[in-house]
């Protein structure tokens, strides 16, 4: 009875979290939390002790007493919100685990939420990846209970912050397995996080983890994401707290460029399914014969050779690599008298360009003339081919890249060529995020422009399309004098084009400089000649008494005397005039 009558306040807050009594932890841990709420900033004394022993925290939310632990992560939430990015970064190794653990499968639902919100706190004050790798493990937790917690908790993670905070990757490597748990509950947590991706990723998503499910699963999650696909694009509904001091420091001088920046973050993500997926070693699937094959005299030895070369290229992403004999081999099949041949080798290079991406740049130089060369044939689907290539090729650089191979064909002799490559070049326009330089602009105006005399009336309208989706990038006013030439006819086809023309760039012009700082009141500058040696220097303008200028004298024959400011001294000071 005396032991439960002692007070226990005047005992250090940290000798309060370890102490054997339950009691006394618990009064600990809500007179902490009292503490941070009260104190004035970040750096106030009562965070020390807790900034420099971690353990703390860890002994805090993983309580065996459920009633003090429930109060150890509220103790642990406030330390939180109120200590800011060092409280997170120093106790997250310590209770993210125990947090999993314990908390989040807690039969209490106050300490289930107040275990989310320690996590959802964790990342608003840093970043997310801490806490991810310390989540994923106990999906391979003995307890089913646990993994469905952790589930669960994921899903509000990514529900709260997005893709763009949160790395999806690491997530769906993981959730393959948990599809195949005996308990369901953790198979129905695993299809809610599912369905929660796929609001983010839509069908990138299955690039990771897709074929490692059973038809019946996909089955399932087919049906769960019809009803997704009705839903407007998801955001971000929680903010880091770098967004908020970003949001909080903008000035009501900048609420258009506040509003500007708001409607760009309330833009769906664009997720790219490269991103997403693992690098294959391609390389190490291309048949040791593929170059013997490909110097083969029979053109099926040829097709079969890149036959092979396809399937093991048909990837997402490919590992980078030295690709250079296969890139030359894959060059010179462009000029192969067999079709299916040519087919086959422009297939082959879309999917090293798509699977590569940048690291194809490199070259760009040695395949696009071949293939814009090979533009000749007329055959349909030879000429998608063809120009699926081009298009993956130019994706892997960029039009400041493909211009000049663009621009050299477009004066190509063969009328397909030619035609075949302006489309090439509406493709580019349309698809580019960087809008054309300046001079870049001139050229491709300039070309366009010709084309409009062709002879071919597709040739002519392309030429107008041309110049149409670069006015759309550019203005109307940059392209004002590649338009003053043209007829009236000719200038409503092309604003027809651009009103029509989806693009991905928009010029943006550079911003005007501030003009010159003006001089003080009273110091204005003005620019005179340096009296000439052993004049007598000028009393600041400031001395001078103002007084009526004299009527001007009566005209004389020039003088060749320098001509100096009124303002550069007094008339009385003037050297006198010769006569």
């Amino acid at each position: 009875m005396a032991d439960q009558e002692e007070d226990f306040s005047s005992l250090p807050l940290p000798d309060r979290f370890t102490h054997k009594n339950w009691k006394v932890r618990k009064q600990g841990y809500e007179d902490a939390a009292k503490t941070f709420e009260t104190t004035p900033d970040e750096s106030d004394p009562a965070f020390r002790p807790f900034l420099l022993d971690s353990g703390l925290w860890k002994g805090a939310v993983a309580d065996s007493n459920v009633a003090a632990q429930q109060d150890g992560i509220n103790a642990l939430c406030a330390f939180l919100k109120f200590g800011g990015p060092q409280a997170c970064i120093r106790s997250r190794n310590a209770t993210v685990t125990p947090i999993a653990e314990k908390g989040l499968s807690s039969t209490r639902a106050a300490t289930k939420q107040s275990a989310l919100e320690a996590l959802l706190l964790y990342i608003e004050l840093d970043k997310s990846d801490p806490i991810i790798d310390d989540l994923l493990p106990s999906l391979n937790n003995k307890q089913p209970k646990i993994i469905a917690a952790t589930l669960a908790a994921l899903t509000s993670i990514f529900h709260a912050y997005g893709i763009k905070i949160v790395d999806p990757k690491p997530v769906l490597k993981a959730l393959a397995k948990v599809f195949g748990h005996a308990d369901k509950n953790v198979r129905a947590e695993a299809q809610n996080l599912a369905v929660e991706l796929y609001r983010w990723l839509r069908e990138a998503m299955k690039t990771l983890f897709w074929n490692e499910l059973k038809p019946v699963q996909q089955q399932d999650l087919e049906k769960l994401f019809e009803a997704v696909k009705q839903e407007p694009p998801p955001k971000q509904e929680r903010l880091l707290r770098s967004q908020q001091v970003a949001r909080a420091a903008s000035s009501s001088a900048q609420q258009d460029d506040d509003a500007e920046a708001e409607v760009e973050e309330d833009q769906p993500v664009e997720i790219d399914t490269f991103d997403l997926a693992e690098p294959v070693d391609v390389l190490s699937k291309v048949p040791a014969d593929f170059q013997e094959h490909m110097a083969s005299s029979k053109w099926k030895d040829r097709k079969d050779a890149l036959d092979a070369l396809f399937t093991a290229a048909n990837t997402d992403r490919i590992k980078d690599g030295s690709f250079d004999d296969i890139v030359a081999a894959l060059a010179k099949s462009m000029k192969d008298a067999n079709i299916a041949v040519v087919t086959v080798a422009a297939n082959c290079i879309e999917c090293l360009a798509k699977g590569l991406r940048r690291g194809f740049a490199k070259y760009r130089g040695r395949i696009m003339p071949p293939i814009m060369e090979r533009l000749k044939e007329k055959k349909q689907s030879v000429a998608d081919a063809l120009g699926a290539a081009l298009d993956a090729v130019f994706a892997s650089t960029g039009l400041s890249e493909c211009l000049e191979d663009i621009l050299e064909y477009l004066k190509h002799k063969n009328p397909q060529v030619k035609s075949e490559t302006l489309k090439f070049l509406i493709r580019c326009l349309k698809t580019t995020r960087e809008a054309p330089s300046k001079p870049e602009v001139k050229l491709i105006a300039e070309a366009s422009t010709k084309l409009l005399t062709e002879s071919v009336e597709a040739t002519r309208a392309a030429g107008a399309e041309a110049l149409g989706t670069l006015m759309k990038i550019m203005g109307e006013r940059a392209m004002g004098p590649y338009m003053d030439g043209l007829d009236e006819i000719r200038k409503t086809k092309i604003k027809e084009f651009c009103d029509a023309a989806e693009v991905k760039a928009k010029d943006k012009p550079k911003p005007v400089a501030p003009p010159p700082k003006a001089a003080p009141s009273g110091q204005k500058r003005t620019m005179t000649k340096k009296p000439a040696l052993g004049a007598k220097k000028p009393a600041p303008i400031a001395a001078a008494a103002p007084r009526e200028e004299p009527a001007p004298p009566p005209s004389k024959a020039p003088s060749n005397k320098s001509t100096q400011s009124k303002l550069s001294a007094p008339k009385a000071l003037a050297p006198p005039q010769k006569t």
